[in-house]
């Protein structure tokens, strides 16, 4: 007995140990800042020094590639794979969860000694185990969904209980940062700290702002442009804590971005084509920067292309945590990091998802050749027609002659568009031979109890429509005139029991509602809510109209008993007032 004890002290004695040598990893990434959004890269408009001092100390990849949207980034990065084969399509309703059963960084590092945090933006799914506690994350902080409606004192979710929060989003995501990590010296850490700046809306406290506007910007450039600045303090806050607690040396920071740029692409945009939702160099392109001290790497810049999957297995690298790699996309950094070797031609893809079968847009881009096949639209894709024969055909570029994507050579090299395309064929192939669907929503989970079901998640019958756009996250459904039109959650119970059913909504008038799961059905008389706007800090004119808050009013409709396996809850109006929609609420009465 003895004998078995000190066995297991040795064995708990060599894991600390091997712990304790691992290096801390502090993964940044920002929303909707494009490569051309830094001083480091030739902007002379805004100043980022502590960013581009960043970039300085450690190696620079200079031909990063990402997806031209949020969601898929996040889940290639978080898996090392292409985003389609993770589930993730698309980034609202509920297109832009990714598959539970999908290996994370979080879980990988998790299991090997790792302290994990998630803390900001998640998007890849609002319910658990689609939410970054299903996915391996033991400290959450921050939002589920692809943007938040106000940054100035954010009611934001601690696991899953709201929180209100004083001051600047950026500022308190940093703070919450940097106390994760001062909590956790002991063990190596992972820290996901995904910023939602300098994405719309275009919020910013007064001296950010004040400053780009008395040069003459225009409103959502003049915010945007003092987002970025105001993200470039934070990011020095955070070195300097890392400085202070005498973590730098042994903490493998990366820094990176999750998309092309927004608002600052028509001011400047390091002479790329497209920006975010393009297929075009700037709509995919992105700056990463990796630093860590006690690896000795002398400070260089790649050229060699890399991209948004190949993070997973250089940290797992990095961290000698060993994960197969049979299932992975990407490859380890760990030579270029090293400036060490040969590294092999390699071709990237980019595909950017507009509903579940399109092929297109889509493109191929290889060292020094870049195809694109789009598919025009509003946006330059997000709101384009998804039908592959509105696609444009292919275009090649010669990106090492011609950078800003100038001259279309396909017609002088109709070969490399020929070798190319059937590269993509294969790839898209390859990565969708799964098929690809609307997850239904998980309920009745311990850990995540009670769940809303928020209206960019349902399905609906016409005349009702979104209040706000095609669905975005915080959006409402309204147009409620037709008795005919209903509302459906696809909904996964996972435990058999009671379940409250709540609403959240505005109403003009009393209303009679119905809502059915197969034969159950609970009848309610709703009373008159008038669900008041409430003010938020939008520095331009499009925000006020596109990001909106409201003071919804909550009902209870009454308990159903749901069965283990999938349903689906429709809401009907028996009287039509002008009801608008943001939730239903279930809560599992144990």
């Amino acid at each position: 007995m003895h004998r078995i004890l000190i066995l297991l002290s040795s064995f708990v004695f060599l894991v600390s140990s091997l712990s304790a040598q691992r290096p801390n990893v502090l993964l940044i990434i920002t929303d909707d800042q494009g490569y051309g959004d830094f001083s480091i890269h030739g902007n002379p408009h805004l100043q980022t020094p502590q960013i581009d001092k960043l970039g300085h100390e450690g190696v620079r990849f200079d031909r990063f590639y990402v997806n031209s949207f949020c969601a898929p980034t996040r889940a290639a990065l978080l898996t090392g794979r292409w985003p389609l084969r993770t589930g993730v399509h698309g980034v609202t309703h509920n297109k832009e969860a990714m598959k539970p059963s999908e290996l994370t960084l979080a879980e990988a590092l998790g299991a090997n000694g790792y302290q994990t945090a998630c803390i900001g933006k998640w998007h890849n799914g609002e319910q658990f185990p689609f939410t970054p506690a299903g996915q391996g994350f033991e400290h959450v902080f921050g939002f589920n969904n692809g943007h938040w409606n106000n940054y100035f004192d954010a009611t934001l979710l601690r696991g899953t209980k709201h929180e209100d929060t004083q001051g600047y989003i950026t500022d308190v995501l940093t703070d919450e940062a940097m106390r994760f990590i001062s909590t956790r010296q002991k063990e190596p850490f992972f820290c996901y700290l995904a910023y939602n700046a300098p994405h719309s809306p275009y919020q910013v406290p007064d001296k950010f702002f004040d400053k780009f506007k008395a040069k003459g910007f225009e409103d959502n450039v003049a915010a945007f442009y003092g987002m970025c600045e105001n993200i470039d303090d934070n990011v020095g806050r955070l070195l300097a804590h890392l400085d202070t607690l005498k973590l730098a040396e042994n903490t493998i920071v990366l820094f990176l971005t999750d998309n092309g740029g927004t608002a600052g692409v028509k001011t400047f945009n390091a002479g790329m084509r497209g920006g975010k939702t393009s297929v075009h160099e700037g709509g995919t392109r992105v700056p990463l920067f990796i630093r860590w001290p006690a690896a000795k790497w002398t400070p260089h810049v790649v050229k060699e292309i890399t991209a948004h999957i190949d993070l997973f297995p250089t940290i797992t690298d990095l961290c000698d945590v060993e994960v197969s790699d049979s299932k992975l996309d990407g490859v380890s950094l760990k030579p270029l990091l090293q400036n060490s070797g040969n590294w092999p031609e390699r071709v990237l893809f980019t595909h950017n998802p507009i509903n579940e079968k399109n092929k297109f847009p889509g493109a191929v881009r290889t060292q020094r050749h870049r195809l694109v096949r789009e598919i025009k639209g509003k946006s330059g894709g997000s709101s384009a027609v998804a039908n592959d024969d509105s696609a444009t055909p292919w275009q090649l570029y010669d990106m090492e002659n011609d950078p800003g994507q100038e001259k279309n050579i396909a017609k002088e090299h109709p070969e490399i568009v020929k070798e190319l395309a059937a590269k993509y064929d294969a790839w898209f192939a390859d990565i969708s031979r799964d098929g690809l669907k609307r997850f239904p929503i998980p309920v009745g989970h311990a850990e995540h109890n009670p769940v809303e079901l928020h209206a960019p998640q349902a399905f609906y019958d016409p005349p009702l429509h979104f209040a706000s756009g095609p669905g975005y996250a915080n959006d409402w459904l309204t147009g409620w005139t037709d008795a005919k039109a209903t509302v459906r959650f696809e909904i996964e119970v996972a435990t058999a029991g009671n379940y409250e059913i709540e609403i959240a909504h505005g109403a003009a008038a009393e209303t009679r509602m119905r809502l059915h799961a197969g034969d159950l059905a609970l009848l309610a008389t709703l009373p008159a809510a008038e669900a008041p706007a409430l003010p938020l800090p939008h520095r331009d004119e499009e925000g006020k109209a596109r990001y909106r808050n409201r003071e919804w009013s909550h009902a209870k409709l009454g308990t159903l008993s749901l069965k283990p396996g999938p349903a689906t809850l429709t809401l009907e109006a028996l009287s039509l007032p002008g009801i608008d929609l943001k939730h239903v609420k279930l809560t599992h009465k144990q």
